[in-house]
Parts: C-alpha cells; structure tokens; sequence
C-alpha cells in the first residue's frame, strides 16, 4: 500500500486509513439510508395502501351483496322498507370505490380490476336493479319476481367474480410489496454486516499498522534509549518507521552526544578537582602545621616575650622615678621614651594576641543578653568616661546567640573609640542602640566626635590603619579590626553610616533569634490592623459630624474613653543611661 511508504509520515499514514475508513463508512451509511428509506416506503404500502384495500374490497363485495339482497326482497314481499340497505350499498359501494381508486393510485391493475367491478355494477343496477324496483312499484310483487331469472343470477355472479378477481389483485400488489419489504430489509442487514466488517477490518489493519509504524519502532527506540540510561553514552541511537520517529531518534542521539561531552568535561574537571583537593590537602596540612607554629608563637609571645618586656619597663620606670631630675633633661626624656615603647609594645602584643584568639579559641555560642553586656563595658570604660567627661547612653538591647567575652569585647572597643576621637572643648555623647532588619539586628553605636571622611570609611577595619598621629590620638591601630572579625565570626557586617550629620556612626548586624523574628511580624500585622481600625474610626467620624449625639460613642452607642497619652520617653532609649560627669 502506498500508505506505507517510507516517506510518509505517522500522521500522513494514519490520516490515510482513517480516511480510506471512513469514505466506506459513510457509502454504507449513506446506502444504508438509501435502502431504509425504501424499505420504510414499502412497509408504509403494506400497512397503510394494501392492507386498507384488501379490507375495503370485501366491505364493497359486502356492499353489492347487500344491493342484491334488498333488490331480491324487495321482489317478494313489495315492502318499500326493504329497498333500505340497497340504496345505503349504493352510497358505500360509491364511497368505497372512492377510497379504492385513491389508495391503488401506484397499482394500476388493482384500478383496472375496480373500473370493471363498477362498469359490471352499473351494467346489473341497469338492467336488473332499476327494472325489478320500477316494475315491482307498477305492476306489483308478482311482477317483479317475474324478472328475477337465472340469467340476472349470473350477471350478478359476474360481478361476484370481478370482485373476487380485483381480490386476488390487490393480494398479489400485498404479496409484491412485502415481497419488497423483505427484499429490502434483507439488504439492510447485509450492509449493516458489511459495516461491521469494514469496522473490524479496519481495527485490525489500524493494530496491525500501529504496531509495524508506532510499537515496533517506538520499542526499538525505547531500547536504545535505555541502553545508553545504563551508562552506555557511546551507544548510537539510530531510528526507523515514520519520519517523526527517525528525527526524534536523531534528536536523542544528539542529546546523547552533548551528555557524553558534558561526561568527558566533568571526568576532567573531576580529575582537576580531585587535584586541586589533593593540592587543598597539602596546603591545609601546611597551614595546620602553620597554625601550630602560630599558636606556639602566640604562647611564646604571651610569656617570653613578655617576660622582658616587663622588666624593661619595670626597671625604667624604677630609673624614672629614683633618678627623676637627679639626671639632665635629656636623660630624663630617653628615660620616658623607654618606658613608654615597652608599655605600647605591651599593648601592641595583647592586642595582637586578642585578635589572633577571635574564633580560634571558642567558649560556644549562647543566648547573651545585650543590656548586661552594656552594663559590663558601662564599667570597663568608666575611667575614660569620667575622664573626657562623656556621657554614655544606650536603647532597649536585643538578646542574641554569640559569645558573651567577645561581644563585650566588640562595645568596649566601639565605646572607646568614640570618647577616644572626641572634639576638643564638646563633651562626647556616646549612644547604643539597636532596631530589627530584615531578620538581623542592627546595632549603631553614634558619638558627636571629629567624625570620619567618606573615602575613609574602609579603611578603619584593616588592621595597623591609623587616619592620626600616635601624638594626637595614641592606640595600636588594631581595635576596629577586632570589631570587624568579631562581628563577622557572629555571621554580620560592620560598617560606617557616612550619612552621619554629625559625628561618627558605626553600624553592625547579628543574626537575630527566630521568636524576635516572629514578634516583629506579629506586631506589625497588629499595626497594619490597628491603622485598619483607625481608618475606619475616622469614616465613621466623618459620618457622625451631623449627629452631635454619635460623638464619644463606640458604633454600639456606648460612651469611649479616650487614652491617655503615653509619657515621652525619647532621649534614654528604654530608660537606661549612664551620665559621668
């Protein structure tokens, strides 16, 4: 079949079959419609045209029989009464040779044989019927029976036999016609059959066809398709049957291509991989081996080099205060250089060693409260308050996770920074505060002092970076480095507010605790509520401005209380505040 050609696709094909199908379906069909209607027609002549005629021919044959009886009566006894049922026959036997000459409008031997029973009629009402009544009402009964021979028996059996002949007719125009309708009906039958063979042979072609052009070849593709899902990627996909499926072969295949690629990419990356980590490996020994070094160094440098370092500053500040003024001028200021490059290098080192210990030595992280922090660095920096005369003030504090030690640590450092770098003749105002954003509290710590310039903000977090002299603002450099690694050990960012309009303001975050995560949204979906309520309240208001008698009332009718104003509480942020002065 050309359906099955090579170059046809799957749909080409099966649209084909289907069409091919259907063309026979609806010849059948129409056939079939064809020869239902024909067979409705000649069941229609049977029950509606023979059928009446046959019953009518014997109600005519019933109505002559009835013209002859009277007639005969009537000739015997004289009485008019009996001519009744010969003139009634007339009017039925004229009625129904009526219906009969309607009805046998398709026979025209049935209407062949109804205008000789008439034309006989005619003939017998004529010659015996007329004569035999007028002679009888002239001459008297005896008359009349005097007319009454054989031979008008036999004209009248005549018409008894052309009756019975427009019978047989109308029987072989019934027999004829359900002749038809079986004819007919039997053809119905064998189209309905050779419907349901071009129906199943149909199927069977279309399961056949389905299975060489779609199963077959889908099953074939399906196969090789998982070979290569098993791991075979070098495994060529080739495809058969329709067009469709040999593209979608190709298609796969060139998928399979651009995996095997990808594959032999990532086994390389891979084995780069498995190098680098190699080479991680080495270093990480290397830096293991270094961290060792560098906490032996850490331990030598918190107890051997110390140990001179005190000493010498022990010794120079005995020469300082047994020789003071006993030298010269100069011996006096070597003597006072001495002592205070060993107590920097005391600090110099201590610093260092705190910044080397962040996130190395570890206590665990837990729930710190924020407010007795600040109370701790309110005390730790409670010389150098008092002694710039500062005033240290800080907000509602969160609880977070982290270590107490350095978080403390972290204030102190962000505290003394601020009354360190002071504008001289302003008493410095230090203030700590903390707000929710975005799941992470941020914490500022804001002072009136000389502030920072904007392309120095970066800067002040590397370590040994100083923006001043040693003379005008003494420290190791190294404070605001502890605070940066503190805050990124605790999972933050630090940084300088350069929007500032006075003073310097350095911000920081920490992770905040997931039950403060939950109040915050419950209270701001409480404000977004509460704003709901208020709005309404002020339509209703609106509403009650021509109704003197709604003011002060609920929408219920009750009287309200207005709330007292709450007492302002701004300038201790939660009334904490530490003043020295």
């Amino acid at each position: 079949m050309k359906a099955y050609q090579q170059g046809w696709t799957l749909r080409r094909r099966v649209a084909a079959l289907l069409g091919v199908v259907v063309v026979l379906l609806l010849g059948l069909a129409g056939a079939e419609a064809a020869v239902a209607a024909q067979n409705r027609q000649n069941i229609d002549a049977v029950l509606l045209k023979t059928g009446p005629l046959r019953v009518q021919a014997q109600e005519l044959m019933s109505a002559l029989l009835d013209q002859e009886t009277s007639v005969r009566g009537y000739a015997v006894n004289g009485d008019r009464t009996d001519l009744e049922p010969y003139q009634e026959g007339v009017k039925r036997e004229q009625s129904l040779a009526a219906s009969i000459r309607d009805l046998s409008a398709d026979y025209p031997d049935v209407r062949r044989s109804l205008d000789v029973v008439e034309q006989k009629t005619a003939q017998w009402r004529s010659q015996v019927a007329e004569p035999v009544i007028s002679t009888v009402e002239r001459d008297g009964a005896a008359a009349g029976q005097a007319l009454i021979t054989d031979a008008t028996r036999q004209q009248f059996d005549g018409i008894r036999s052309s009756v019975n002949t427009l019978q047989d007719e109308i029987l072989t125009v019934r027999q004829e016609t359900a002749d038809r309708v079986n004819a007919t009906s039997n053809t119905l039958v064998v189209l309905l059959i050779i419907a349901a063979l071009v129906v199943t042979t149909a199927g069977v072609v279309m399961l056949l066809s389905l299975d060489r052009i779609l199963i077959r070849p889908l099953a074939a593709l399906v196969g090789q398709v998982r070979e290569v899902a098993d791991g075979d990627y070098r495994h060529r996909i080739e495809g058969s049957g329709p067009p469709e499926f040999r593209r979608l072969a190709e298609d796969i295949d060139q998928m399979r291509m651009k995996i095997a690629r990808e594959l032999d990419e990532v086994r390389e990356a891979r084995e780069r991989i498995e190098w680098v980590n190699s080479q991680l490996q080495k270093q990480a020994e290397e830096l293991t081996r270094s961290n060792r070094d560098l906490e032996q160094f850490a331990y030598v440098a918190s107890h051997d080099l110390q140990e001179p370092l005190r000493k010498v500053a022990s010794f120079c500040q005995l020469l300082q205060r047994r020789y003071a003024g006993q030298l010269d001028e100069r011996a006096d200021q070597y003597i006072a250089f001495a002592v205070d490059g060993a107590q920097r290098m005391q600090r110099l080192i201590n610093d260092l060693l705190a910044f080397s210990r962040i996130g190395r030595l570890t206590t665990g992280f837990t729930e710190v409260d924020l407010n007795k922090v600040m109370g701790d660095v309110a005390g730790q920096t409670e010389a150098a308050v008092q002694y710039a005369d500062a005033e240290l003030t800080w907000g509602e504090m969160p609880t977070i996770r982290g270590e107490e030690p350095l978080l403390t640590n972290l204030l102190v450092n962000l505290v003394s920074n601020s009354v360190k770098f002071r504008r001289p003749d302003v008493p410095p105002k230090v203030h700590v505060s903390a707000r929710l954003v975005d799941g992470e509290w941020e914490i500022s710590c804001r002072d009136n002092g000389i502030g920072i310039e904007p392309e120095f903000a970066d800067k002040i977090f590397v370590i040994f970076q100083r923006l001043h002299s040693k003379d005008a603002y003494p420290g190791t450099g190294i404070g605001l480095a502890i605070v940066k690694k503190i805050v990124e050990y605790h999972g933050g960012r630090v940084w300088v507010d350069t929007d500032a309009d006075e003073g310097t303001t350095i911000r920081f975050t920490l992770p905040a605790l997931e039950a403060d995560i939950e109040a915050a949204k419950a209270a701001e979906a409480a404000e977004v509520a509460e704003a709901g309520e208020q709005a309404e309240a002020g339509e209703q208001a609106e509403a009650a401005e021509g109704d003197p008698a709604a003011v002060g009332r609920q929408p219920d009718g009750e009287a309200r209380e207005e709330p007292p104003a709450e007492a302002d509480g701004h300038g201790t942020n939660g009334g904490m505040k530490e003043t020295v002065g």
